[in-house]
């Protein structure tokens, strides 16, 4: 007997950003599992070319820090499969230091790959979304989306603004059956995470653990690293047809973070 659940996303085809590693893994495995095409992007081509296998899905390396690479991505997919359905903007990254949280060469590229990246990909996915009545649009925010940290300005810039884009594209689509939402993680155990806490431990003097204990998990009420898979679960619900009211949202998955 077939899976009715999988049965939901089995003609849709999705784009997914970041898609070699942590959330953008997780997310792309998740909807490929539900019966979706998954259109891959990420700068990292050995990984994703085994994710691509993995799903049977497309792989297209892209630097989204680049228009005409945002532009190659849909035109692949729309070459491949002719439309597109879920659009999940995933790809990001933080600063290495915090000697780089001023350079104007940080700024640009956060910017670039974090809110201009995901303007050009809706604008370029919308009007297949339209033509079919039917859309889901989903941009991984951050819960620096809704509240600021020291060190971050083009990171915590980049993420509200993706929640105000957010809120403006899910009322132009509405009246087109395309949704638009936002997912405001916390801190999840990813590599890029990885990263951060052996880069904070360094810079700050203090032990791996006191990082995740008391900068990290410091605000929150549930003591521990989000799993990436908890992100995914709540991109295939936005994507799904149960969600077909909700748009314009910023959805916390923030340990309680934001109840202070």
């Amino acid at each position: 007997m077939g899976n009715p659940q999988k049965s939901e996303l089995g003609d849709k085809i999705a784009i997914v950003t970041g898609a070699a590693s942590g959330i953008g893994w997780n997310v792309a495995m998740a909807l490929a599992r539900k019966g979706a095409k998954v259109v891959l992007s990420d700068l990292n081509e050995k990984d994703g070319r085994a994710i691509e296998a993995e799903t049977g899905g497309l792989f297209v390396r892209a630097d989204l820090s680049r228009r005409a690479d945002c532009a190659g991505l849909v035109d692949e997919a729309m070459r491949r499969f002719g439309k597109v359905d879920i659009l999940v903007n995933n790809a990001g990254f933080q600063h290495v230091s915090p000697i780089e949280r001023f350079s104007e060469d940080m700024w640009n590229q956060m910017i670039s790959v974090m809110l201009t990246a995901p303007f050009l990909l809706t604008r370029y996915v919308w009007p297949s979304m339209k033509a079919q009545g039917r859309g889901r649009i989903v941009n991984v925010a951050s819960i620096h989306g809704l509240v600021a940290s020291p060190c971050k300005p083009a990171y915590i810039t980049a993420k509200h603004g993706l929640l105000g884009f957010t809120k403006a594209a899910a009322l132009e689509g509405g009246a087109h059956g395309i949704t638009v939402n936002a997912i405001c993680p916390a801190y999840v155990r990813t590599p890029l995470v990885d990263n951060q806490i052996a880069d904070q431990a360094k810079s700050l003097g203090i032990p791996a653990e006191d990082v995740i204990s008391k900068v990290m998990l410091g605000p929150a009420a549930i003591k521990h690293l989000i799993e990436p898979g908890e992100v995914a679960e709540m991109v295939l619900y936005l994507c799904s047809d149960a969600a077909r009211s909700v748009t314009g949202a910023s959805w916390t998955i923030d340990l309680g973070w934001t109840s202070q």
